[in-house]
């Protein structure tokens, strides 16, 4: 399917903030792709299709991806609305042609991200968090700069922003997200830039 049918059947699945976003996000990772050499028209897809499937209700996203034998952990069923990122991935194949298994890997990754992601994944990653609509979060300037200079530095700043929030909170966190910020955080390519 051709990007800009993509667009249009993505436009008729959900509210109009969340195509805004999904535009903001599909926008915000063709520029970075860009900068680092990655191919722009699966950045687009990917930054497209990457909620695709927020709108379906936490229930029904538990019984989509149990028909699907999509994996769940105990984290996921406590708090299901995370699961929109890989039931989201299965949708870009299902109902909207992908195949690249680049594609969906960005596109299931892109709420807590994993260790050794691609550059695809963590530019997806980072567009979702940077893009123009979001709300302006801690650190938001100094972060879209790093997202144009070093994507580790960026995301790592990210997943630290993240983690300091949900800790201040008293929130859990998805383990995922935690064993990602470590790994990036113990990255030796990020000790040597004193991160």
């Amino acid at each position: 399917m051709e990007r800009i049918k993509m667009r249009e059947k993505l436009q008729e699945k959900l509210p109009t903030k969340r195509y805004e976003h999904s535009l903001g996000v599909e926008y915000t990772a063709g520029t970075m792709a860009f900068i680092y050499g990655v191919d722009l028209e699966k950045s687009l897809i990917a930054g497209l299709l990457h909620d695709c499937a927020k709108y379906v209700p936490n229930d029904k996203k538990i019984a989509k991806c149990k028909k699907r034998g999509i994996p769940i952990t105990d984290y996921e069923l406590k708090n299901p609305e995370l699961l929109h990122a890989k039931l989201s991935a299965v949708y870009a194949k299902e109902k909207y042609g992908v195949e690249d298994e680049e594609i969906l890997s960005a596109i299931r990754s892109h709420t807590t991200g994993k260790p050794a992601m691609s550059t695809l994944d963590k530019i997806i990653y980072i567009a979702d968090y940077i893009e123009p609509n979001r709300n302006i979060l801690p650190d938001m300037e100094q972060i879209r700069k790093e997202a144009y200079k070093d994507l580790d530095v960026c995301l790592i700043h990210i997943l630290r922003n993240c983690v300091n929030y949900l800790q201040k909170k008293g929130s859990t966190m998805d383990p995922v997200t935690m064993e990602t910020y470590n790994y990036y955080k113990n990255h030796t390519c990020l000790e040597e830039k004193n991160i």
